[in-house]
């Protein structure tokens, strides 16, 4: 078992201790999960914290207990495989250990004779919660952070049982929502209510004495006063469920994500094979999927996300940031409104929105209060929150009322000479200290505040929409920007509980450059002939999270056009004006209707006659973000491609089996090819060379 143990592994200790239960002859054996350190450290397993676990098993059962319960250290019940290990496998049958190594230490608890209860104490994802599923009940509390069964997203698959437990549990539609389709989007965690009316939890408890209350039901189980009902699993429907699963993974994938039809089969197996067979194709699906480049992009990505985007690159000392006690936001559409919820909601100061009339004020004012009366008919707000975020968030024509605001972002017209404007009549009213933050999607921070008496507080706060979803927060630092500015920029967009990227002062920044220069090779391709139907599928085999039409309507042909047009002006060798795109721009119809193109926006276009094929499209797209990410590093946008991975993830939900860009440019030779040198190192993102 030795050449299992990972070189690196933080072990997590399963301690057991013997509990005396009100009501029963003798006592019940209470293992702890606990890797020693506090909540910021998930405990996980590696081979040696599944060791520990089967040595606290046979502990815990040789004293003859009333029953077995596993919980974890505060906060954490088991977020799963430590994967941080998984790169350190030497080969597939190593990789087959580790599978078979899980199943057996937790099928212990599936096959005990001893009654065996999993008190979830708090996050439960992956390999912690294939744990819990094993054992015989489970009591959930409701402030556990998040449950899943991510793996997916990662590139791999549940391999502890998760994919034979889950579907026998709580029936096979559920289970394909869970497996497949929260990590497909967006990594989605279930709330611990949500768990308990899927029926992953027998019961849920409140968090102030979850512990205790966890050991009375199990008690009340053992004694048998608590009955646990469980609904009959509708096993006719199951062929259905998974032939529409495997359709909307065609659709969606076209065979991206090998995990994802891997998970498909297993499911299926699930229905009728014994539990020895469905966990013997778990591990082979492990050991194969262990070897792949999509894991090896997935880890990388998710190492991105959970590391490198809280410790922002280039970030100033967080000591020089300034406190915020009330924010001022110029203009009162849409995206104002949205930002005004977000900053109340997280903030917790007083918020004004500000615009041309009243009527426009109260206008955003009311989306705020409708969006938090949703809130509260949801369940998702207590009335009281409700209470104070009324009473937060206001509305004036009146600009003197940022006099004492310490924070003031505008929300307007993407001109900048309207934005001129605004700062120069706002510099007249906020305090000196003002932190005078802009929104803009493409325009330059630097001259927007060149005019102004104290340009060193401008900076570029840019938010991606819908704002309540997406984490991105690029924070664009002008040429005169300075580092109290940036630092607290910074640590409002943490307390927005946003990932920030610091960004250099450069046209559309990185999301929206990349993504322009992306959709401008698509809509060469149609200006040149290409049908549109040709161009919209040529990067199907990416995999991702929608075609470039869907996603130009989602950012708007207007919005798309402008920003192409600033970037044209700045780079107008590489980036082009549409005359298609402008047309559609001005028709306002949408150019996607129910999944399909718009046959009178077709209609609008003016093409040539010398169309590309779709493998032509794609290159050309590749070649073009390779070309363009190249420059970019160059030109010290961001810090390191990390950093363009990092905003593709975040910003515009690029995949992590594509580790956003730059490993499939790396692994396509595309890098090399267009730019003479890959963006990360061999085996950063990818297998070894």
């Amino acid at each position: 078992m030795s050449a299992l143990v990972a070189p690196n592994e933080v072990v997590t200790r399963a301690l057991l201790r013997q509990v005396n239960v009100p009501g029963l002859d003798r006592p019940a054996a209470l293992i702890t999960l606990d890797n020693g350190f506090d909540h910021t450290k998930p405990n996980s397993f590696g081979p040696a914290g599944l060791t520990s676990l089967d040595e606290a098993i046979t502990a815990a059962l040789a004293a003859d207990p009333a029953f077995v319960a596993v919980t974890g250290k505060p906060y954490i019940f088991c977020v799963g495989a430590d994967i941080t290990s998984l790169p350190q496998l030497a080969d597939r049958d190593q990789a087959l250990a580790v599978g078979r190594l899980g199943h057996r230490v937790f099928a212990r608890l599936k096959d005990s004779a001893v009654p065996t209860f999993a008190f979830v104490n708090g996050a439960a994802m992956g390999g912690g919660l294939e744990l819990a599923l094993h054992c015989h009940y489970r009591t959930l509390s409701a402030g556990a952070a998040a449950l899943a069964l991510p793996e997916v997203s990662l590139g791999l698959v549940p391999g502890w049982g998760g994919t034979q437990l889950l579907p026998n549990l709580i029936g096979i539609p559920a289970a394909t929502q869970v497996i497949l389709q929260n990590p497909l989007m967006q990594n989605k965690m279930l709330k611990p209510k949500q768990a308990a009316e899927l029926g992953i939890a027998d019961v849920l408890l409140e968090p102030a004495d979850f512990l205790e209350r966890s050991l009375e039901w199990a008690a009340g189980v053992v004694r048998g006063e608590v009955t646990v009902v469980r609904p009959e699993v509708d096993r006719d429907m199951w062929a259905g469920v998974l032939y529409f699963a495997r359709q909307t993974l065609d659709q969606r994938l076209h065979g991206a994500v090998p995990a994802a039809y891997r998970a498909l089969d297993l499911l299926e197996t699930a229905k009728d094979a014994d539990f020895a067979t469905g966990t013997a194709a778990e591990d082979e699906a492990l050991a194969d999927l262990v070897f792949s480049e999509e894991l090896r992009s997935g880890l990388y990505a998710f190492d991105l996300v959970q590391r490198r985007a809280k410790r922002p690159a280039g970030a100033p000392d967080k000591g020089l940031a300034r406190p915020v006690t009330k924010v001022g936001i110029v203009g009162a559409g849409l995206m104002a409104s949205q930002l005004a919820l977000l900053f109340a909601r997280r903030l917790q100061v007083p918020v004004v929105l500000t615009d041309l009339d009243q009527s426009r004020v109260d206008k955003g004012v009311a989306y705020v209060h409708t969006q938090v009366e949703k809130a509260v008919s949801k369940g998702r707000m207590d009335k009281g929150t409700a209470a104070r975020l009324y009473g937060l968030v206001s509305g004036t024509v009146d600009k003197g009322a940022f006099a004492d605001a310490d924070f003031v972002i505008e929300a307007v017209f993407e001109d900048l000479d309207v934005k001129k404007q605004v700062w120069a009549e706002l510099e007249k009213i906020v305090k000196p200290e003002a932190v005078l933050a802009t929104n803009t999607s493409s325009l330059s921070i630097s001259a927007m505040a060149a005019e102004l008496e104290h340009p060193e507080r401008v900076v570029g706060f840019h938010f991606f929409n819908p704002v309540a979803v997406l984490p991105l927060l690029e924070i664009v630092r002008g040429e005169r920007t300075d580092d109290a500015t940036l630092a607290t920029a910074f640590a409002v967009g943490k307390q927005l509980k946003k990932s920030s990227v610091l960004v250099k002062d450069a046209p559309a920044f990185v999301v929206n450059r990349l993504l322009t220069r992306f959709l401008g090779t698509v809509f060469a391709a149609v200006d040149a002939g290409t049908p549109l139907d040709v161009a919209n599928s040529a990067l199907d085999p990416l995999g991702l999270p929608m075609r470039p039409l869907a996603l130009l309507q989602l950012v708007g042909p207007a919005v798309a056009y402008h920003v192409g047009g600033t970037l044209h002006a700045a780079f107008p060798d590489r980036f082009g004006v549409s005359e298609n795109l402008r047309r559609i721009a001005d028709s306002g119809q949408p150019i996607v209707v129910d999944d399909q193109i718009n046959d009178e926006v077709a209609r609008l276009l003016v093409v040539g006659d010398q169309p590309l094929t779709a493998e032509q499209v794609r290159q050309n797209a590749l070649d073009a973000l390779a070309g363009e990410i190249r420059l970019m590093l160059d030109e010290g946008v961001v810090a390191e491609a990390q950093d363009i991975d990092l905003c593709l993830i975040l910003g515009a939900g690029w995949p992590f089996h594509l580790g956003g860009v730059t490993p499939y440019l790396d692994r396509t030779g595309t890098s090399e090819r267009v730019t003479g040198q890959r963006f990360l190192p061999p085996g950063v993102a990818g297998l070894p060379a």
